[in-house]
C-alpha cells in the first residue's frame, strides 16, 4: 500500500509544481509532507484513530505580515504562494483588491506588494531614466502656472477696478 501512497504524493506535488514555481528543496519538502499526511490518514483509517488528534501535534508556523515581504519573494498570506509580486489577478482569485489585502493584514497603503529586490531594481531604473528630476521640474512648473492663474483673480478681489467702457448712444431725430 505504501507504493500507492508514494504515487499519490508525487501526483499531488506535480500538480503543485505545475501551478507555482518551486525550488528543488521545496519540492522535496512538499513531497515528504504530503506523503506523511497521506500515511497518517491511512493509519487513521485502518486503526480508526481520530484524525484531529494526529494533526494536533504539528502546528503550522504562522507567518507575520511584515515577514511575508522578503528580499527575493513575497508570500501570499491567503494561500502561501511565493512570487516576486502579488498581482491584481492573484488577489482577485482570493476575492480581494490590493487595498483590501493591505487593510486585512495591516500593511500601510504605501507598502508595495513586491519583493524588496524588485522594488530596488525599479527605483534604480527610474533614477537612471531621470524620472525624479523630471517629476520635480513638472511639479515646479505646475505650481508656477497655478500661481500665475491665481494672480489675476487676486487683483480683482483686492479692489482694483477695471476701467469701465462707456457706451455712446446715438440720438435719433
Amino acid at each position: 500500500m505504501s507504493r500507492k501512497l508514494i504515487e499519490l504524493a508525487s501526483e499531488i506535488v506535480q500538480t503543485q509544481v505545475s501551478q507555482t514555481h518551486m525550488t528543488a528543496t521545496e519540492i522535496t519538502a512538499s513531497l515528504r509532507q504530503v506523503f506523511d499526511t497521506l500515511h497518517e490518514m491511512q493509519r487513521a483509517e485502518s486503526e480508526e484513530i481520530e484524525l484531529s488528534k494526529i494533526q494536533e501535534h504539528e502546528p503550522e508556523p504562522s507567518l507575520k505580515p511584515q515577514d511575508s515581504i522578503q528580499n527575493d519573494k513575497v508570500i501570499c498570506l491567503e494561500c502561501g504562494a511565493e512570487m516576486r509580486q502579488l498581482t491584481k489577478l492573484h488577489l482577485v482569485s482570493h476575492g480581494l483588491t490590493a487595498k483590501e489585502y493591505k487593510k486585512k493584514y495591516g500593511f500601510t497603503m504605501g507598502t508595495p506588494l513586491t519583493a524588496k529586490s524588485l522594488t530596488k531594481a525599479r527605483s534604480k531604473a527610474a533614477k537612471k531614466r531621470g524620472i525624479p528630476e523630471n517629476l520635480q521640474k513638472y511639479m515646479e512648473a505646475r505650481r508656477q502656472s497655478k500661481a500665475e492663474a491665481a494672480t489675476p483673480a487676486a487683483t480683482e478681489e483686492a479692489g482694483v477696478e477695471k476701467p469701465k467702457q462707456t457706451r455712446i448712444r446715438k440720438k435719433t431725430a
